[in-house]
């Protein structure tokens, strides 16, 4: 018998459910894969999972999410890890690749306020729950008054804080809830030019071995050109900003037709100071928007923003 291809991923329910995303498109894609246990999961806890009290930034940044993961990959302890993209590092280790992006979902950001009105409804001095220094700075920009505290967790943990009164109003993915099958009441979809979102949002990614060449050929087939597109010019973005897990950085590329638009910005945490800038151009130059976009912002912002 061939033996099983093992798919790592986190243990939360959103994690979960984007895996049983790609073992359908495999099972799609190349019929053998459909047989009972030909594909197996792997939960794998990350330290971005244990360590729930204290802000990303504080602990590590967002590698935090997949740096176990990784770990097993090189160890050939799984085949593959499934991400959500806006999770990964900027660089990924030696030996491993991105192998292949699912379409996306809509990257756009959520607010779930327990008053209605939306952003502009919320009283002066409300409290919103937010482990993104990304979201906070946007925020704090529109709302200078809004006052942002640490709220970790997965989407159902954050959901409950939110009704137990914790927070008057936190702020998710609308992808994962969509994921999710969740709706909750008080939610406003904010749109980019309001809160851009982060790079990656949205989309799922499948990582594997550099090279293991058999298994990227499988996942050739799972590969969406345009969200690849995207996804690329965003990450090529935030390598050429080379911002620290302290920096807010934000990244949304759209595609129509032959035609890419790239949106970007920097900003400080406090939302006192944002950096913004676009870029338009063909599909193939996607990675070179990004680094373009990026290397501007880098030097509008100069010494010590990165910091």
């Amino acid at each position: 018998m061939t033996p099983a291809i093992r798919l790592g991923t986190r243990g939360s329910p959103l994690a979960r459910a984007q895996t049983e995303l790609v073992c359908r498109a495999l099972a799609a894609a190349h019929p053998e894969l459909a047989a009972p246990g030909a594909l197996e999961t792997v939960a794998i806890r990350t330290t971005g999972d244990r360590i729930t009290d204290r802000p990303l930034a504080e602990v590590g940044g967002k590698g935090l999410f997949c740096k176990e993961l990784e770990a097993a990959l090189l160890e050939r302890r799984i085949d593959l890890a499934v991400h959500s993209v806006k999770d990964l590092p900027t660089w990924l280790p030696d030996g491993l690749v991105l192998a292949a992006i699912l379409p996306r979902e809509d990257p756009r950001d959520v607010l779930i306020a327990k008053v209605p009105g939306g952003l502009d409804g919320l009283p002066r001095g409300a409290v919103v729950g937010s482990a993104s220094l990304r979201r906070q700075a946007q925020l704090l920009g529109r709302r200078p008054d809004l006052r942002v505290v640490n709220l970790r967790g997965n989407v159902g943990t954050r959901l409950r804080k939110l009704e137990a009164g914790e927070v008057d109003a936190t702020l998710l993915a609308l992808a994962g809830l969509k994921r999710l099958g969740l709706a909750p009441a008080g939610a406003e979809v904010l749109p980019p030019e309001v809160m851009l979102p982060a790079v990656g949002q949205g989309a799922i990614g499948v990582e594997c071995r550099t090279d293991d060449g058999p298994l990227r050929t499988l996942l050739a087939a799972l590969d969406d050109a345009p969200s690849s597109i995207c996804v690329r010019a965003e990450r090529a973005l935030l390598a050429a900003l080379d911002g620290s897990c302290h920096t807010p950085i934000a990244g949304y590329a759209t595609c129509a037709g032959d035609d890419l638009r790239l949106r970007a910005l920097v900003a400080r945490a406090d939302g006192s100071r944002c950096l913004r800038t676009e870029r338009r151009g063909p599909l193939a130059a996607a990675e070179a928007l990004g680094r373009d976009a990026g290397l501007e912002l880098k030097a509008r912002a100069g010494p010590g923003f990165f910091d």
